[in-house]
């Protein structure tokens, strides 16, 4: 995929994402303060050299917060019907900076419909889903690595290099570095869940 087709499709995730990444005061309990957590490159190439579409630089000013970005592509639809189901659109629209791994409307449908369902009933899981997403401070591509990070919601996600694609999770890393006022966003395949969420028990 090119890079100005990948950024059509990364700008409206990042909104929701990031809003995700603030995680909400009530629910999240994160420390949004701390540093995010990357460990150090081990052989595996640095994300900035992975076969993966990045996205020119753009204004971040112009294009507004992580949520308006999201908000304004029907593509993350689904991601921002979550960010509001969770309380977390004021909160990801605040100051930041946020770093979102932000799943595409593709992503979410993967998630059999009853569980989605289940999920966005559920505040205090939503919110744990979502805030996993997302790392504090602002990440950008060439300073990510394979490693564990450490996310808004507590728990540690592991980022590493699969044949030349790089993954976060279970989820493959399709575009990079749409950039944001309070953020950045990188757009990824699949939802992330925590260890701390069992979605079968919802």
């Amino acid at each position: 995929m090119t890079s100005r087709a990948r950024l059509t499709l990364v700008l409206p995730i990042a909104a929701l994402v990031l809003a995700a990444a603030c995680g909400s005061d009530d629910d999240s309990g994160a420390d949004t303060s701390a540093a995010a957590t990357v460990a150090p490159a081990t052989e595996a190439p640095p994300m900035s050299e992975a076969p993966m579409s990045e996205a020119p630089g753009t204004d971040a000013a112009a294009v507004g917060t992580i949520v308006d970005v999201a908000a304004s592509n029907p593509d993350f639809s689904t991601l921002v019907t979550a960010v509001q189901a969770a309380g977390l659109a004021e909160t990801l629209s605040g100051d930041g900076p946020f770093t979102v791994f932000a799943p595409t409307n593709e992503a979410f449908a993967a998630v059999p419909a009853e569980v989605l369902d289940q999920l966005l009933a559920d505040k205090e899981a939503l919110t744990k889903v979502l805030t996993y997403h997302v790392l504090p401070g602002q990440v950008m591509a060439a300073d990510v690595a394979p490693g564990d990070a450490t996310t808004v919601e507590g728990s540690t996600v592991t980022i590493s290099d699969d044949g030349g694609t790089l993954k976060i999770g279970d989820a493959a890393i399709v575009a990079t570095d749409v950039a944001a006022s309070n953020g950045v966003i990188h757009v990824i395949d699949a939802v992330l869940v925590p260890p701390t969420v069992d979605l079968t028990a919802l």
